[in-house]
């Protein structure tokens, strides 16, 4: 049985980025599931005058564009009516790094989510005022926060009950508990240009199995520490 359906709304100047990703395999199958409802905003709708503008020169010089404030303002108290209990995340590289652990708790909360996604040069400082969570995929920037969101979408959605399918699906995944990562997987043909399958994945032990899947996922944690 799925929990109440969660709902993602997202603020972009570049709505026609999210057809594909939204509408395609795992997120496709959480909306046919109702899980799930997206619903793209275009920012410009919000825009001032008859060019709709939603940037301006920032005060005290320097070089680019920021998003105003009040197209977002407008932008977001319109979501907040689809969604009135709807938490907004900003993306930002001066947000919380974004990991496994995050992911479950939002995918937990009985919530929906509003992402704000920024352009060019950044963004009115007023803006955060509207902000539950500032959030960052990395300590790198790219183009726009469009690619972050659809990064923190995902992760939060494959958590859901039932999206993945399997009961155990997530919990053996990389960094389902915080830390560890995955061990190797296999499967069909046992060789394959003169690389075998290890042999207890092959002997039907599943004590031995279980131990080895273990030792392997240290291994591999052991490995990404640098250790």
């Amino acid at each position: 049985m799925l929990v109440k359906m969660k709902k993602f709304q997202v603020i972009t100047l570049f709505p026609e980025m999210f057809d594909g990703v939204l509408n395609t395999s795992m997120l496709w199958k959480a909306q046919q599931q109702q899980a799930v409802e997206f619903a793209v905003v275009n920012l410009r709708d919000f825009g001032i005058g008859p060019r709709q503008q939603v940037d301006d020169t920032p005060y005290g010089g320097g070089d680019g564009m920021l998003l105003r404030p009040e197209p977002l303002f407008a932008a977001v108290a319109n979501a907040k009516q689809a969604d009135p209990s709807a938490k907004v995340l900003l993306m930002t590289p001066r947000g919380q790094r974004w990991k496994q652990s995050l992911a479950k708790k939002f995918a937990d909360a009985d919530a929906g989510y509003i992402f704000i996604c920024g352009r060019y040069e950044g963004y009115d400082e007023r803006i955060v005022s509207l902000v539950d969570e500032q959030v960052s995929v990395g300590d790198y920037v790219v183009t726009g926060g469009e690619l972050p969101a659809m990064t923190i979408i995902d992760s939060i959605v494959r958590l859901l009950p039932g999206v993945l399918g399997g009961e155990t699906s997530a919990e053996i995944e990389s960094f389902s508990d915080g830390e560890t990562l995955e061990f190797p997987q296999y499967t069909k043909p046992a060789e394959f240009e003169n690389m075998k399958v290890p042999d207890v994945l092959l002997s039907g032990n599943h004590a031995e199995i279980a131990k080895w899947r273990a030792a392997q996922s240290k291994k591999a944690d052991s490995h990404k520490a640098g250790t």
